[in-house]
């Protein structure tokens, strides 16, 4: 069947007032990128609903793509035909035979916005609905709540018809509430974390320690995995590798080793510090919960957030390990976590790590080097990755040569 547009509805936007525009533009901004390779679709907004128009492009491969998509409540495809009664009752059992009718209600809702047609909206629930009934096994009619409501619109134009309704991802459109950089591991943690700070509108640029040749490259591959995964959501991620190798090892040649895991994740947030700065980000994620490992106590928190003043937001703070793996699971990141690759958190993690370690300590065991200039140096080499839609597209040296 060839749908001639699909119909979005909003949810959330529409409780904005006056800057609902600005929301909107960034959702039609990102389903154009979502559907780029669809490239004849137009798309057309108004107060609670978003038209994308196909003009002969694939619908199934749309919809599809449209699940993902932060900002959408719900989406319909629509089909059109002409505005003959006969056109109409084929369309409809068309529509309604797509679905599974076993035991399910159904409803008809007409809308006459065309006066001139020859049948009323009485009229057009009772040809078009007995057609369907006659037509289809399983069915009953429930006129106040029903399984499917088949929603037939008239106009001059032509009729638009559509029964599915696709539920979409919900919150707000990712972009629109900034940008925030996520420190990205190999675990099941920073990923999921990603996932629900895009779902409340934040742009992220992910950041990922790698130390060769303590982790392998395919410990860095699983990472380019997992950002390729998040980029579904999101259409685009650009993903800093930073070299971290000589700031971890003068790390652990110099502070005790119970105290090397939050000089470690000090030297990290400095890192990405100053990468937020110069990519304008207003953020920082990580995938910390609450008292899951020693580095995420209150105590070590305290200790660790002492070298930033940018806000460092925890979408997981309070979840326990159940339900990040539930999430992991259905945004499919999970199976990748769990590939045996380490990152250099894992691999350098002590023994017997500090869970309430003092600033003061840990202020007069890095007070002995100079770390500026180590943490300036990986900064300044990091290398950065492009990945749109699932794919890694090139580095971003490469690109900028292009442009």
């Amino acid at each position: 069947m060839i749908y001639d547009q699909i119909l979005v509805r909003y949810g959330e936007i529409s409780t904005k007032g006056r800057n609902r525009k600005a929301f909107t533009k960034k959702l039609r901004e990102n389903i154009l990128m979502v559907l780029k390779d669809l490239s004849a679709i137009s798309i057309s907004a108004t107060r609670d609903r978003l038209h994308i128009y196909l003009n002969g492009e694939d619908g199934e491969k749309a919809l599809s793509k449209l699940a993902g998509v932060f900002g959408i409540q719900s989406y319909s495809p629509v089909i059109k035909t002409e505005k003959e009664i006969e056109k109409i009752k084929e369309a409809a059992l068309h529509l309604v035979q797509k679905m599974n009718t076993d035991g399910k209600t159904f409803k008809v809702s007409a809308r006459r916005a065309d006066k001139t047609f020859e049948l009323d909206t009485n009229e057009i629930n009772y040809a078009v609905g007995s057609h369907v009934l006659k037509n289809t096994g399983g069915l009953t009619v429930d006129v106040r709540n029903p399984d499917i409501k088949l929603n037939v619109e008239v106009r001059k134009e032509g009729t638009y018809l559509s029964s599915e309704i696709f539920q979409g991802a919900g919150g707000m459109p990712a972009g629109a509430s900034g940008r925030a950089m996520l420190m990205l591991s190999g675990g099941l943690d920073s990923p999921v974390a990603g996932y629900l700070i895009m779902k409340r509108g934040v742009e992220i640029e992910a950041v990922h320690f790698h130390s060769p040749p303590f982790t392998s490259e395919r410990a860095k591959q699983k990472v380019i995995d997992l950002a390729k995964e998040l980029s579904v959501f999101s259409g685009r991620i650009k993903l800093h590798i930073v070299p971290f190798t000589e700031v971890q090892q003068t790390v652990h040649n110099q502070v005790p080793e119970n105290y090397t895991m939050t000089s470690t994740r000090r030297m990290m947030l400095r890192i990405t510090e100053k990468l937020r700065e110069k990519q304008n980000g207003l953020g920082i994620v990580t995938g910390e919960s609450l008292g899951q490992v020693a580095s995420q106590t209150l105590e070590s928190m305290l200790a660790i957030n002492e070298v930033t003043s940018t806000p460092v937001l925890r979408p997981l703070i309070s979840m326990d390990k159940l339900e990040i793996i539930e999430i992991a699971k259905q945004i499919g990141t999970h199976d990748i976590s769990i590939l045996p690759y380490e990152d250099c958190c894992t691999i350098f993690t002590p023994p017997a790590p500090k869970t309430k370690p003092k600033r003061e300590k840990i202020q007069f065991y890095e007070s002995f080097v100079d770390f500026e200039p180590l943490i300036d140096k990986a900064a300044a080499d990091t290398e950065v990755l492009i990945i749109e839609g699932g794919a890694l597209q090139m580095e971003a040296d490469d690109l900028d040569e292009l442009l």
